[in-house]
């Protein structure tokens, strides 16, 4: 089955189409033949998944954009992919639903046009165009960055795509692993936000977004929180995913203990919080622990804490969704580093309001 960017004599049979290799020597991803694909003759480039060579209004395409110098279609690689059953089809989807295929993989998904403006390009190993994207000027326009891709036909694309009304662009992307030290490695004292299982993508996905806007350095989150590499996370980080630090650690507990040892210091979003959270200073090295949608900190973690804090809410609202708790910690922490007033000669919210982070 196709091995995108690399010409093969023979692809090997495996019995699992989930399979992942690569070819010796070589820096492109290798989609292996299946066994029904191997019965199909699926011996060279592109055979037996199903492809079709580029149709006769694709080639007069290619023969116009050549005569007025744009070389976009000139980049497609020769056949469209039309049919759901095609094996890199049917790996991008695994692909998309399974956090197991993506960590054996080493890769995952990213859709959208904005988002593939933001893609790093050194990190990225196949794009993939709907037919009706190549249809737009400017989405051609956007394709120059990119020394190839593959183009399907709409439906295979609605297929292979995650959300309900595709855009028309995916691209296969590398992962990227951190160190504790990245996290640490920035000019500015370290800010960090400590995630214990957290379960909603939209929820990791917006503080990572939020944590980039006011500045944080670093993401650190236990190994039970919902993948970074989620498709639904990606899109809600809005290409931060791209830009900020992050680790999971195995043990969330020896990693804030060497952050301690380093100086910085920890603030628990908690029901029991003894100040608010604006009479604390963060201009210090410092991290915000956020706990489990349900459930909350553990009374592991929160021991951990420097400090118990909560913010001050009118009315009967008990509680905060676990995104916007952070996003109020992380804009207070933003503001006191810009050089602004210090929570302590602020004003102060009314006595006793709790928060729990949901």
């Amino acid at each position: 089955q196709p091995a995108v960017g690399v010409e093969v004599e023979k692809a090997v049979p495996v019995e699992h189409h989930a399979e992942f290799s690569r070819f010796p020597g070589k820096d492109r991803i290798v989609f292996p033949l299946d066994s029904a694909d191997a019965a199909e003759g699926g011996t060279s480039r592109f055979r037996g998944g199903f492809p079709e060579r580029r149709s006769e209004d694709a080639q007069r395409r290619l023969r116009q954009d050549l005569a007025r110098g744009d070389r976009t279609s000139a980049r497609r690689n020769d056949f469209m992919i039309t049919s759901t059953k095609n094996q890199q089809v049917r790996w991008i989807i695994e692909l998309n639903k399974k956090a197991k295929t993506r960590n054996e993989a080493g890769l995952f998904a990213v859709e959208g046009i904005r988002m593939a403006k933001e893609l790093p390009l050194e990190r990225t190993e196949q794009v993939y165009v709907s037919e009706s994207f190549l249809k737009d000027p400017e989405n051609r326009k956007l394709l120059e960055r990119f020394p190839s891709y593959e183009e399907t036909s709409d439906p295979v694309f609605a297929a292979m795509s995650d959300t309900r009304t595709p855009q028309g662009i995916l691209a296969l992307v590398r992962k990227r692993e951190y160190t504790l030290d990245e996290l640490l490695s920035d000019q500015r004292p370290p800010f960090l936000m400590v995630l214990e299982n957290l379960q909603d993508p939209g929820n990791l996905g917006t503080i990572v977004r939020t944590g980039e806007a006011a500045g944080v350095t670093g993401i650190l989150m236990s190994r039970e929180t919902v993948d970074i590499y989620n498709p639904k996370v990606i899109r809600s980080t809005m290409g931060s995913v791209f830009r900020v630090p992050f680790l999971y650690a195995d043990d969330l507990f020896g990693a804030l203990r060497e952050l301690q040892k380093k100086g910085v210091r920890f603030y628990a979003a908690h029901l029991e919080g003894a100040s608010v959270y604006d009479e604390e200073d963060y201009q210090a090295p410092c991290g915000f622990l956020i706990g489990n949608e349900g459930s909350g900190l553990s009374r592991e973690i929160t021991a951990f804490a420097d400090a118990r804090i909560r913010i001050p809410m009118e009315g009967e609202v008990e509680s905060l969704n676990a995104a916007v708790a952070a996003s109020v910690l992380l804009f207070e922490t933003a503001r006191q580093r810009r050089g602004g007033i210090l929570g302590k000669e602020a004003g102060k919210g009314p006595a006793g309001s709790k928060i729990k982070a949901e």
